[in-house]
């Protein structure tokens, strides 16, 4: 019989097994409940600032609030731009329940152009159910409309907005511009953060380039808000006692006021002169620089943009053939004509020509030395023999065609460039073009092919009389007529002269920039001013019929500016061409002569004859200057509070 093991219990080593795993998991609940009071340490402790501001951005939500658009005044205190209240459409999506037919109700009420119904369904619901999007401002008409058919619309409001205003509408639109909504190109060049609660921006003219001094600084307000963000408590809506203590409120800073060069009385009378016309005329103060007047016809309601165009309201303005949002005063070019003689007759008294101190006669045309092409006068039968002064007064071109050969394309353009032309005058706005002053070495630049990089002595000739290649802006040709005037003294054309704090009215001028003078002889000025006096005075002058009975003495030059170039033998009949082919008229002047308050140049496109063209408009511009004196200077007037 096998022997049966037994094994006997081993309680000893029982007993220790059982109390090391009691040690291992008091030392495992000992750590754990470390971990436990150490991560509670971190959270209510240590990082209890942090958590706790945590908390109240879950709770609480930044309303920010915007600055109020500093205004634009005009050198004698008239509001140019401003801010007024409007009526909003706005929707609100939770309450909507079939978009689709609550927008197409609205279109048939012409409160929606049938054109945004996609982009309008789309913004709407890319909002929070709860959150009020605007649609459009309304008129003060549409408004009323809607509020008499409000019962039928669930889910769509008015409200009341601010929006600027321009008084004066197209007559200030290409100098002050207009605001727009913010786009993607605005929202890479702006802080975002101090445009949180504003949707417009300046778009053009001062309105772009003062932005920074017209927008002002955003504020906020705190409001209690649920999970969703949905507002539970809003300061600024609680009335009485129950509020919630503690909530912030910064407010905006407004935008500081800014004070122009413009007259808006003379800015008007120069968009009533051309009244039907295209072109651009400007006027400046010889004395500082300041830009009295800057008009661009035909023009555009700022008021339309800034209240936000349709797609096909945009279209047409875009589209229209007489481009009215283009602005000719800065960014037109054209040849100068005649008007740019009495800087090249001060070119030749500068540099000591012989023909400058002689006289030339004038049958009718001119040919160069071994070349039979004959380069017209615009009077056929000639001007006879004329000196210096006859050929500003009578608008010789045979005298000039002899001048430019003799002072050469380099010097003309040296001259001419030292007059500010042929680069932008640096004013204070967007938008500005150079012209084209040729040379030599403007032409080497300006052509590809060898060939065409040839200066011929041909082109010397009609430089004398600013055709060619000679481009200026309306801008530039004023400021250079300012030079004139002010007899080699130049200053940066400007439109902004002050600012002016909104809460107290503390105003800050902007002293004028002046530049290098242009260094001529006393006498050569002389001499050209009284061949500019001439032109509107004496029996033979250009421009005299224009200026009979002015009251005030005026220096001009009449110009008509070829826009084809004529063969041989071809006749300029403009009853037989295109209207847009006709020539361009202008006119340059500065009065009173003997002590110059303003210069003024005026570009009439396709208008014919600078004499029949643009010298009435430049009389209106005069006339009403010299009607209508500023009646205060800067610092007299009141701004009113925004």
């Amino acid at each position: 019989m096998a022997k049966r093991s037994q094994t006997l219990k081993d309680h000893w080593r029982e007993q220790r097994l059982f109390l090391s795993r009691v040690i291992g998991a008091a030392v495992v609940v000992v750590v754990l409940t470390g971990v436990l009071v150490a991560r509670l340490v971190q959270l209510q402790i240590v990082d209890y600032q942090r958590f706790s501001e945590l908390s109240q951005d879950n709770r609480l939500r930044i309303e920010p609030l915007p600055p109020t658009r500093g205004l634009v005044f005009d050198r004698n205190g008239l509001i140019i731009a401003e801010n007024v209240p409007i009526w909003q459409l706005v929707a609100i999506p939770e309450q909507i329940d079939d978009l689709d037919a609550v927008l197409r109700d609205l279109e048939s009420l012409d409160l929606i152009d049938p054109s945004e119904h996609t982009v309008l369904v789309d913004l709407i619901r890319s909002h929070r159910a709860f959150e009020r999007v605007k649609l459009r401002d309304l008129t003060e008409t549409e408004a009323a409309r809607f509020a008499v058919r409000r019962h039928r619309f669930s889910g769509i409001d008015i409200q009341e907005g601010l929006i600027r205003y321009y008084p004066f509408g197209p007559a200030s639109a290409h100098a002050v511009g207009y605001v727009g909504s913010i786009s993607t190109y605005d929202l890479e060049r702006i802080d975002r953060s101090n445009y949180a609660a504003t949707s417009q921006i300046g778009k053009s003219g001062i309105e772009r380039s003062y932005e920074d001094v017209l927008h002002g600084q955003v504020g906020y307000r705190q409001q209690v808000v649920n999970a969703q963000g949905r507002v539970l408590y809003d300061p600024a809506s609680a009335t009485g006692d129950g509020g919630i203590a503690g909530l912030e409120t910064k407010w905006p800073v407004p935008g500081r006021n800014v004070v122009l060069s413009l007259d808006m009385r003379l800015q008007l009378a120069t968009q009533q002169a051309f009244a039907g016309l295209r072109g651009a005329a400007v006027a400046i103060d010889p004395a500082n620089g300041d830009v009295l007047a800057l008009v661009s016809a035909p023009s555009f309601d700022p008021n339309r943009l800034s209240g936000g165009l349709s797609r096909s309201d945009f279209a047409a303005l875009n589209t229209d053939p007489d481009k009215p949002l283009f602005n000719r005063a800065l960014a037109g070019r054209y040849p100068p004509g005649s008007t740019i003689k009495p800087f090249i007759g001060l070119a030749g008294l500068h540099h000591e020509t012989e023909l400058a101190h002689g006289t030339v006669y004038c049958p009718g045309f001119y040919t160069l030395p071994g070349h039979s092409h004959r380069y017209r006068d615009w009077r056929p039968q000639g001007h006879g023999t004329v000196d210096l002064h006859d050929a500003i007064v009578q608008s010789c071109d045979v005298y000039y065609y002899q001048l430019a050969v003799e002072l050469g394309i380099d010097r003309m353009a040296a001259a001419l460039a030292g007059f500010g032309f042929g680069a932008p005058t640096g004013i204070d706005i967007a938008g500005e073009v150079g012209g084209v002053v040729p040379s030599r070495e403007w032409k080497r630049n300006a052509f590809s092919r060898p060939e065409d990089q040839v200066w011929f002595p041909g082109e010397t000739v009609i430089t004398g009389i600013g055709q060619g290649y000679t481009l200026v802006t309306p801008l530039q040709l004023a400021n250079a007529t300012a030079v004139l005037a002010a007899r080699g003294r130049r200053f940066r054309p400007r439109l902004l002269i002050a600012t002016q704090d909104p809460v107290d009215g503390e105003m800050h001028r902007l002293e004028p920039e002046a530049l290098p003078p242009v260094e001529i002889a006393p006498e050569h000025w002389e001499t050209i001013h009284q061949a500019m006096v001439g032109v509107t005075t004496e029996p033979r002058g250009s421009g005299r019929t224009a200026m009979l009975g002015t009251e005030y003495v005026v220096a001009g030059k009449t110009g008509t500016a070829q826009v084809f170039t004529l063969e041989q033998e071809e006749d300029y009949d403009p009853e037989e061409i295109d209207e847009r082919l006709r020539d361009h008229g202008l006119f340059i002047a500065y009065a009173p002569a003997e002590a110059p308050e303003i210069a003024v140049a005026v570009v009439v496109e396709n208008g014919g004859g600078g004499s029949s063209a643009a010298a009435p408009v430049a009389r209106k511009m005069l006339d009403a200057y010299f009607a209508a004196r500023p009646a205060a200077e800067i610092g007299d007037y009141v701004a009113r509070q925004p």
